[in-house]
Formats: structure tokens, sequence, C-alpha cells
């Protein structure tokens, strides 16, 4: 029997939530933008997988590979990486995470004024 790669396994966990998400709120709310809804809820997702990093790296688990927490702050989750960094104590020390977060913040900063601001 051959074992599943966490980086697949966490990879599509990620993605069926932070796609799964988006379309729930665009089918059950019309208040929020859907780019304002997609990075509402890929924060969530990513706060979420940085807690449960966390977790299973005090109790010895199997972790969350680092290229799906870049991969989900990228995809729009740069403010739960933030918050999960600062809230959980987590990956504070590793300077790539830092960059990656700053890059997506950037990122995200152009996407919302493309869409909101240069019309």
């Amino acid at each position: 029997m051959s074992k599943r790669s966490p980086k697949l396994t966490f990879g599509i966990l990620a993605i069926l939530l932070g796609v799964g998400g988006f379309i729930a709120l665009l089918i059950f709310q019309n208040v929020l933008p859907p780019y304002i809804s997609w990075l509402l809820v890929w924060s969530v997702v990513t706060f979420a997988l940085y807690g449960y990093d966390k977790m299973e790296a005090k109790l010895g688990g199997g972790r969350v590979p680092e290229i799906v927490l870049h991969g989900a702050a990228l995809a729009g989750g740069f403010l739960g990486g933030w918050l999960g960094m600062f809230v959980f104590n987590h990956k504070r020390r590793k300077p790539v995470f830092w960059a990656v977060l700053s890059v997506a913040i950037v990122l995200h900063g152009v996407i919302f004024y493309m869409l909101f601001v240069a019309k």
C-alpha cells in the first residue's frame, strides 16, 4: 500500500476548503464583492492550516508542508497567515514565511487596486 504525499493531501484539502468556501459565500451571501469573499475564505483556511500545523508540531504528528502554507497565503490567505504566525507563535523565525507573506500582500494589493481603484 502506498502512502499518500502530505503535499498532495494537504494541497487538495486546502484547495477544496478555499474554493468550496468561496462558492458557499457566493451562493449564500451577496453583500461582499467576490474578490473580498475570496480573500476572506483563504484567510480563514490559511489561519486554520497554521493552527493545525502548530498543534501537530507540538504533538509530533503529520505536519502541513511549508509549500502548502505558502500556496494558501499566495492564493489570498496572507491575512490568515500573518494572524497564524502571531496567534500561534508559529513560523515567526523563518524569513521565507515573512517574505512569502509580504509578496502576497503586494500581489493582492495590486489586484485590489486593479479591481477597485483603477476603474
